[in-house]
Formats: structure tokens, C-alpha cells, sequence
């Protein structure tokens, strides 16, 4: 759909001044159509690094119907010790008699480095009071994060951008202390999850769980996270007790978690053939001699499954991956839900990484 733009810049400016600017500014655009009205679900704050503020508005663009109704990006330059600010309302170009035409606003703020400690009294007067505020941060600034997290409600972030998967478990705790995390490197795995939970579903197959005995994870090379999460999701789901994991040449993970009946092996490996940031494969093995495979492919997951009798068969869940714009997007929705299987996720993958 087309958009119009109504457009505000200020160089060495003040927070005060742009929300003054933003109000006139809805005003004016609500005069000249009684149509529009500026949407009010959600505020997303991002901080980034100027160089690449440009790559996360792309992404942003391309989030679709789940756009937040303000964003507020905070563009950090090491050298800057003024605010400029760029303040932006979309309207769509036509609205028809007795429709609604909703308004986005985006707000970038151009600061340095010395503001991010006290981020929270430049951004507080630009939020949309009694909406939720998200924050999120690309390319790390946790000290402009903290700064926001008593302003905030939600904190999205993307754990496998951090180098080591222990710190990256431990940021996320911390921050799950103060709000509610939404991590897109759990989301990503949410085809996994949900495959796995249905191969179980139905109660002829459901005892098999408490006989699984070996658990395999193949992930990207950067993305050891995922697959902790999501063998942290099992074994919280399971009631699997967890101790630390051992790690091997080449990143491989080991270690024994203790189900109720027996002992599970726990292998998370590296995939240096996958692309893509997130999970590559998963097989699950029981002591019944059942084997169930998952792996990435072309269209979707191709799945197999074989038993100690021989039998075999191979199959494609079509379209299981929505992309990465797709997992922000998601990301965004949901910051408006509450997911209550992640926390304890967290909990055993800090447990598996002790």
C-alpha cells in the first residue's frame, strides 16, 4: 500500500522538543483526514550502531502486518555528543469514507556512546504512554538496554549473536530477572518443537517418551545456543535431570542428563555445511530401537523414521521455515504473548552449560 509521509528533522536538539514536533505533527495529519489515527499496540525501541542502522531498518520494513505502532531508533556514533533527530508518520495515500487509516511513527535519534548509560531520559518522553515498550539492541549496547529496562516491559534479543553460548544463556537470565525476554533464537527452533511434540502426540506413541535414550542436535556453527535451548526445552518438558556438558574437538557438546527409567546421551554438533543461523538437524533414539530424524532441507524438514524391525519411511513438512524476516516479525508479536515453556528452557540449558 502506498504511503504519504509527513517528515520533522532537528540538528543539537532535546527529547522535549521532538515529542512537541511528533504531537503537531499527528495533529496536522489528523486535520487534514479525520480518517487517520496513529496505531497504538505496541513501542519498539532499537539501539544500533550507525553504520548499520540502515540493515535493521530493511529488516524492519519487511516485518509486515506486525510493524510496531512507534519505533524509536536510537543510532549510536562514538563521536557524536549532540542528539539530531529524524521524526517520521506514515499514512496510508488513500482512505476511503468511513475507514481507518493507521498511522506508524518512527523516530530515529542520532547520539553517542556518552548517552547510552542514561538512554532511559532521552527515550522516555518519546514513548506512547500505557502501551508496552520493547527494546532491543543488534548489536549489543547492554549498558544502553539496562539503562531502558525499568522504562521497558519486553527485551528482544537473539542469543546466538552472542560468541559464546554461556554468556549469551547468562544475559538472557539476567534479563528475564527484570522483564519478559523474547529470544528470537527460540523462535527459530519453534518448527523443531512443534514437529517433536506432534511425532509424540498420539497415545499409541506417547509412552515412547519415557524410553528415549539418546538425543542428537545439529546446528550452524554459530548457534550452539539454539540447540541448548531446545535440549534445554526437552529435559524441562521431560522432567530430565541435566549436568553439565563436556565439550569436544570441533564444539561438539556430550553429556548424560538422567530420566526416570535410564540415562539420555546428549550430542550437540556443529553443521559447518548450514548457511543459515539456527538448527540443522535433530535425531531422537529410544530404547525400543525407534529412530526419528529432522533435518533442514529444500522446502521445508525431511523427516525419517526407522524401527528395530527395519521399517522405514521418509517424508517433507513443507514450508516449516518463515525466514528471517519472518522470526523478527514473530519476534515483535511476541512481545504481546507470553510464552511459559522458555524460562524453564533457560533454566536447564544454564544448568546444561555450568
Amino acid at each position: 500500500m502506498a504511503t504519504v509521509d509527513t517528515v520533522w528533522r532537528a540538528t543539537d536538539t532535546n527529547p522535549g522538543a521532538i515529542d512537541a514536533a511528533l504531537r503537531a505533527a499527528l495533529s496536522e495529519v489528523h486535520r487534514e483526514n479525520a480518517g487517520y489515527a496513529p496505531a497504538r499496540v505496541l513501542n519498539l525501541v532499537c539501539i544500533v550502531d550507525r553504520q548499520y542502522s540502515g540493515e535493521i531498518a530493511n529488516r524492519l520494513r519487511n516485518v509486515g502486518r506486525y510493524h510496531p505502532s512507534r519505533t524509536i531508533v536510537c543510532s549510536v556514533d562514538p563521536r557524536r555528543t549532540t542528539l539530531d533527530a529524524v521524526a517520521t508518520i506514515a499514512a496510508p495515500s488513500e482512505v476511503r469514507q468511513g475507514d481507518i487509516g493507521l498511522l506508524r511513527e518512527t523516530v530515529v535519534v542520532e547520539c553517542g556512546e556518552r548517552h547510552l548509560e542514561h538512554l532511559d531520559r532521552i527515550v522516555d518522553p518519546l514513548v506512547v504512554t500505557d502501551l508496552l515498550t520493547c527494546v532491543w539492541a543488534p548489536h549489543g549496547h547492554a549498558d544502553g538496554v539496562d539503562s531502558l529496562l525499568d522504562l521497558a516491559q519486553v527485551a528482544l534479543l537473539d542469543s546466538v549473536d552472542e560468541p559464546e553460548p554461556g554468556d549469551a544463556i547468562r544475559r538472557a537470565r539476567q534479563l528475564s530477572d527484570r522483564v519478559y525476554v523474547v529470544d528470537l533464537a527460540w523462535l527459530r527452533s519453534t518448527p523443531w518443537r512443534e514437529r517433536i511434540a506432534a511425532t509424540f502426540d498420539p497415545p499409541v506413541v506417547r509412552p515412547e517418551l519415557r524410553t528415549i535414550s539418546a538425543v542428537t542436535v545439529r546446528h550452524h556453527p554459530d548457534s550452539a545456543c539454539a540447540a541448548l535451548l531446545l535440549a534445554g526445552w526437552m529435559a524441562s518438558r521431560l522432567d530430565w535431570r541435566v549436568g553439565p556438558l563436556v565439550e569436544h574437538r570441533g564444539g561438539v557438546l556430550e553429556g548424560s542428563l538422567h530420566a526416570r527409567r535410564q540415562d539420555v546421551k546428549l550430542r550437540l554438533e556443529p553443521d559447518p555445511q548450514l548457511q543459515v543461523r539456527g538448527l540443522a538437524g535433530l535425531t531422537l533414539a529410544t530404547a525400543s530401537g525407534r529412530s526419528y530424524s529432522l533435518d533442514r532441507g529444500p522446502g521445508g524438514l525431511h523427516a525419517h523414521f526407522e524401527n528395530a524391525r527395519g521399517d522405514r519411511r521418509d517424508w517433507t513438512i513443507l514450508g516449516a521455515s518463515r525466514g528471517e524476516a519472518g522470526i523478527l516479525g514473530e519476534g515483535i508479536r511476541q512481545a504481546l504473548l507470553r510464552d511459559p515453556t522458555y524460562a524453564p528452557a533457560l533454566a536447564r540449558a544454564a544448568e546444561l552449560m555450568a
